[in-house]
């Protein structure tokens, strides 16, 4: 299967599956022609990254997860660790979000936004005089 129809498949655009080749992450066979000819097996690696991704691992951390997935003898304790690093980045930038969120939700409210110059959410972020 070509390139086109291997994206569709696995719901990936061309250049990610061609960056994912130069990273290593997919090897793909070439027809005589020189063309990338993807297996099912190429398929259900392609998808398996794109799920990945999207739950926001790194490229580093798919390539873990997929070596752990090819290997049968694998524990799964390996899997739920990069799964539990991952997770606690995550609850790390919500919380970092969440005070970002309040942070400017009292600024906007402490701001008049009327035709006078002061301005907390200027000063604020122009920090101490």
């Amino acid at each position: 299967m070509n390139i086109s129809d291997a994206g569709a498949r696995a719901g990936l655009p061309p250049k990610t599956i061609r960056y994912y080749e130069d990273i290593g992450l997919v090897t793909p066979d070439r027809d005589p022609n020189g063309y990338r000819s993807f297996s099912d097996v190429d398929i259900h690696n392609l998808t398996f990254l794109s799920r990945a991704r999207a739950l926001g691992f790194t490229i580093e951390e798919c390539r873990a997860l997929l070596a752990l997935y090819e290997d049968k003898s694998r524990a799964s304790a390996e899997v739920k660790k990069i799964a539990e690093g991952h997770l606690k980045e995550i609850e790390k930038k919500i919380a970092d979000l969440t005070s970002m969120r309040d942070t400017l939700t009292h600024l906007v409210h402490a701001c008049h936004g009327d035709d006078r110059p002061e301005c907390p959410i200027l000063n604020e972020m122009g920090g101490p005089d």
